[in-house]
């Protein structure tokens, strides 16, 4: 297969060279307020808010509460300039995938244009906002996270490797460790752990997905990996990377920054991702597993922070 380049993708679909679409009109915006939202990803965007107040709350200091909403708002509005940004520039993608051609882009209802300068805008403020209520180093991580988004992932990594989710991973990762930057000017161990546990889960849960969309992707021109190594690789790398999960999930409790409560949570939790990962390497032809597994791992990180930001709360309360 053929890496997906933004001229050939553009040319396989009719669209274009210069990316806009026949049914706008440069000089007519139809967009409602709501696709500008849309444009922003709100589910990724609310994920990424979660584990950002998981980190901020789980620093050693008693961050002032406008500074730090102020702060969770420029980390919210950050990830949600990289989602308009990421759509921006897939637009031919979006097209062309049946999960994604109902997007405000492709769907006609913001010009490209429109999207990148949305995008660039509050990419910028988010920054400055970031930097001004609380320092360099949780500002500059941003905009690195915004940068590896969008650049590095969207440009390069999704259209040129099957390894893009492995590596942009790291984007999607990041949130708790800025969190945790604003509040103390630092990055420690605790921050990097929370970094290491959703970048490994990142490729298995995008993994599960790609399995049953496999042909939507290679539709596309997209080099994941089911579509370039095949459907049996894909689901071996989604049992190593589980297995590597499971005890990285618990890593909070080893390294003593999570109490017991976390520790029942997260080997339980991670003992359900194993179970789906093998029922994916046992079953290759159900896709009732990896559907399984992509809804399960959602809930499996959602409820793993949600101990986190809980046993912090408790404890600030008790202190």
């Amino acid at each position: 297969m053929q890496p997906a380049t933004k001229e050939t993708a553009l040319s396989d679909i009719g669209m274009p060279m210069n990316g806009q679409t026949d049914e706008v009109d440069p000089a007519i915006s139809i967009a409602s307020a709501g696709d500008f939202v849309a444009l922003l990803k709100p589910r990724v965007m609310s994920l990424v808010v979660f584990t950002a107040l998981t980190g901020m709350v789980m620093a050693p200091v008693h961050i002032h509460p406008v500074v730090g909403l102020a702060a969770l708002i420029a980390i919210a509005v950050g990830a949600g300039a990289s989602g308009a940004l990421n759509m921006w520039y897939d637009a031919d993608i979006d097209a062309v995938m049946s999960r994604t051609r109902k997007r405000p882009i492709p769907a006609g209802h913001i010009h490209p244009n429109e999207a990148l300068t949305f995008g660039i805008i509050l990419s910028c403020a988010s920054v400055l906002v970031l930097g001004v209520f609380t320092n360099s180093l949780a500002a500059g991580l941003l905009a690195f996270t915004i940068f590896f988004y969008v650049v590095v992932y969207t440009m390069w990594l999704k259209r040129w490797t099957a390894q893009n989710i492995v590596i942009g991973g790291a984007a999607g990762a990041l949130p708790p460790v800025v969190a945790y930057a604003a509040a103390t000017g630092s990055v420690s161990l605790e921050s990097l752990v929370l970094f290491a546990l959703i970048f490994i889960w990142t490729p298995p849960h995008f993994w599960a997905l790609a399995l049953f969309k496999s042909g939507d992707y290679e539709k596309a021109g997209v080099p994941m990996l089911p579509v370039v190594s095949g459907a049996r690789e894909t689901r071996k790398q989604i049992l190593i990377y589980t297995v590597l999960l499971a005890p990285i999930g618990m890593l909070p409790w080893f390294l003593g920054f999570a109490h017991w409560t976390y520790g029942i949570v997260s080997g339980l939790g991670g003992l359900g991702m194993l179970w789906l990962a093998i029922e994916i390497w046992r079953k290759p032809d159900d896709m009732g597993p990896a559907k399984r597994m992509f809804g399960y791992s959602i809930l499996y990180l959602f409820v793993l922070f949600a101990c986190l930001l809980g046993e912090a709360v408790v404890m600030r309360m008790m202190a």
